[in-house]
């Protein structure tokens, strides 16, 4: 494989999770060895995004991180760095600094303090599309943040500058139906990443995605999620979808993916701590921690099962 077929667009990139200490800076050794456990795991890219908790972080702090995780990857993969922000100075800011540490696209949400008029959000996208000469995924991130941004505002950014320099992760609800919307409304040529942790990888699949964005601890399930419906073997992908969705249920809002991928992530000798930047809006309780437990165990079973 060469290296411009490593940074393709497409497969399975888990969003990182990012590990503190316990003064909550972060920890550089843990976040490696969770880059190298990914890619050793099958992983086509890695992405900095909302589970790597950019919104708790210093705007040094992603640039830090941003130039950690390009470092780190070592040209095994495609890097996504997320650049959203309250403001498009901001935003333009984050993006010109993405593209110095060697990102090979960029991923913004819209900003999530205010409800911005789409004529606002288009200058926003335009200037950080134009900051770069990366590709832009588009995040509607309004399932467990901000506000849906419209189709036909979603495929104005498309028809602007190609399908090639705008793609997609839409993760607004009904997820199904307006992906096919989006799919309609740019003629099929919208690229798009499933990004429900997985939840709806099999569906959207069926709806002509490109790839998956998901946490990072369900990797390997995911991945073999993704091997099986490229291979068109929709018999084994049911059968991980099944404890996959399940699992992926249970996180309800962003502190409750962040708590329980922490959790899996120390389970299985990733991280050291769980430690999660306050406050919070979710604690796992015991009983919950027990359910992942048990579903994570029926998942293990299954991809096992299918080597």
């Amino acid at each position: 494989m060469s290296s411009n077929d490593k940074k393709l667009l497409k497969g399975v990139f888990p969003v990182f999770q990012t590990p503190f200490h316990e003064d909550e800076s972060i920890d550089e050794e843990t976040l490696e060895r969770e880059i190298d456990w990914l890619f050793e795991c099958g992983s086509d890219g890695i992405v900095m995004a909302m589970v790597s908790e950019v919104l708790r972080l210093s705007e040094s702090e992603r640039h830090q991180l941003a130039e950690i995780a390009c470092r780190f990857a070592k040209s095994r993969g495609a890097v996504v760095i997320s650049v959203g922000a309250e403001s498009t100075r901001t935003a333009v800011k984050l993006s010109r600094q993405a593209y110095e540490c060697g990102a090979t696209a960029l991923m913004a949400i819209p900003p999530v303090s205010i409800a911005s008029l789409e004529s606002e959000l288009s200058v926003y996208f335009d200037q950080i599309i134009q900051a770069t000469p990366l590709p832009v995924i588009v995040q509607d991130a309004s399932g467990y943040v901000g506000r849906p941004m419209s189709i036909e505002f979603q495929s104005s950014l498309l028809n602007a500058f190609g399908p090639d320099r705008v793609l997609f992760k839409p993760e607004a609800t009904p997820i199904g139906p307006r992906l096919s919307q989006l799919r309609e409304g740019t003629q099929g040529k919208a690229k798009v990443f499933e990004g429900t942790g997985g939840i709806a990888l099999l569906d959207s699949y069926r709806r002509g995605i490109v790839g998956t964005m998901p946490g990072a601890d369900l990797i390997q399930g995911i991945v073999a999620l993704w091997n099986s419906l490229s291979a068109d073997d929709f018999d084994r992908a049911y059968q991980l979808s099944l404890p996959i969705s399940s699992l992926v249920a249970l996180q309800h809002s962003l502190d409750a993916f962040l708590a329980i991928e922490k959790y899996l992530l120390v389970k299985q000798g990733i991280f050291k701590n769980t430690i999660v930047r306050g406050p919070r809006g979710f604690h796992l309780d015991d009983e919950t921690r027990q359910e992942v437990d048990r579903l994570f165990e029926i998942l293990g079973q299954v991809v096992e099962q299918q080597q």
